[in-house]
C-alpha cells in the first residue's frame, strides 16, 4: 500500500513538473512561431505551426534602418554586446572582489560597509537615475557606453550572493595557507579563490547578462541622444512604435533575435551551475 502511495505521489510530481515546463517553454514557442508568420496572419489569433517567413521577416529588419533612425537589427545586437559583455565581466569580477573582502577581512567598518551595501541593494534605479544623469553630465559619459559599463562594477546584489555563497564554499584556512606561502592577495584571489567560486560566478554571469541585455530603462535614457548607438530593447522597441509601417512578423523576428544570446549564455554557463550544485570550496 505504502509502495503504491509513493508511485502516485511520484507520478504527480512528475505531471506537474511536465506542467510546468510546457508553460515555460510555450512563449517561447509562440514567439518563433510568429516570427516565421506575416502580420496578418499574427493578428488573426494563436498558430501553432510555423510558417515560411522567417528570412523574410529577418530580411525587413536588415534593411528596415530607416524605421529606427538608421539602425538595423546587427546594429543594435553589435551595440548590446558591447555593453553587455564588459559591463558582465566587472559586475562578476568586482562584486566577487568586495564579497571576498567583506568575507576574508577584518576591519572596524566591516559591518557598516556590509549594512551599506545591503541598504543599496534595496533602493530602486528610478530613485537613483536623477543623480545618474547628472554624473554622467559632469564626466561627460552621456551618450557613451561607458556609462552603461562602468557603474556595473558596483553591483549590491552580485556582492550579496558572492558573499553568501563564499561563505559556505569558501575556506579561509586555504587563504591563511596562501599567505603563509608567500602568495600575495592578488595573486590568492585571482589564482585560489576565483577557481573555487566558478558555480556562483556562472549563476550570477547569467543574471548579469540577461539584466544588462534586456536593459531598456537607462540604456534609453542615456543613448537618447545617439541613435546609432541604439540597444536590441531600443531597436525592438523602436519597431514596436513605428504606427505606419508596424510589422509583427518582423518585430517577432526581433524578439527572437534578442533571445538568443540569452540563450547561448545560458547553455555555456549552465554546466557550472550544475556542477557545483553539491559541491563546496573545501569539505571539513
Amino acid at each position: 500500500m505504502e509502495e503504491k502511495k509513493a508511485t502516485g505521489t511520484r507520478v504527480f510530481r512528475y505531471v506537474i513538473c511536465i506542467f510546468l515546463c510546457f508553460l515555460s517553454i510555450l512563449p517561447f514557442y509562440i514567439l518563433i512561431i510568429n516570427s516565421t508568420l506575416k502580420s496578418s496572419d499574427i493578428l488573426t489569433g494563436i498558430k501553432l505551426l510555423p510558417g515560411s517567413r522567417f528570412f523574410t521577416n529577418f530580411k525587413g529588419l536588415l534593411e528596415g534602418s530607416a524605421k529606427t533612425s538608421g539602425v538595423n537589427v546587427l546594429k543594435a545586437m553589435l551595440n548590446s554586446l558591447i555593453i553587455t559583455v564588459p559591463a558582465t565581466v566587472l559586475q562578476i569580477y568586482f562584486g566577487s572582489l568586495t564579497a571576498y573582502a567583506v568575507t576574508v577581512y577584518n576591519f572596524k567598518l566591516k559591518k557598516f560597509a556590509w549594512g551599506f551595501i545591503y541598504a543599496i541593494m534595496m533602493i530602486p534605479q528610478q530613485v537613483s537615475i536623477v543623480g545618474f544623469i547628472k554624473i554622467c553630465n559632469i564626466t561627460h559619459l552621456y551618450g557613451s557606453f561607458l556609462a552603461m559599463i562602468i557603474p556595473a562594477m558596483a553591483a549590491p546584489t552580485t556582492v550579496y550572493f558572492m558573499k553568501q555563497y563564499m561563505e559556505t564554499g569558501l575556506s579561509v584556512e586555504i587563504v591563511e595557507a596562501a599567505r603563509i606561502d608567500g602568495s600575495g592577495e592578488i595573486h590568492t584571489f585571482n589564482r585560489i579563490v576565483l577557481p573555487i567560486l566558478k558555480p556562483a560566478m556562472a549563476t550570477q554571469a547569467i543574471f548579469g547578462f540577461v539584466a544588462s541585455w534586456n536593459n531598456l530603462y537607462t540604456p534609453s535614457i542615456i543613448l537618447a541622444t545617439e541613435r546609432q548607438k541604439a540597444t536590441m530593447p531600443m531597436y525592438v522597441e523602436a519597431l514596436k512604435a513605428n504606427d505606419k509601417s508596424r510589422d509583427w512578423g518582423q518585430i517577432y523576428c526581433g524578439l527572437f533575435t534578442t533571445v538568443l544570446p540569452i540563450l547561448v549564455m545560458y547553455f555555456v554557463l549552465s554546466k557550472y551551475i550544475v556542477a557545483g550544485v553539491a559541491l563546496g570550496g573545501v569539505k571539513e
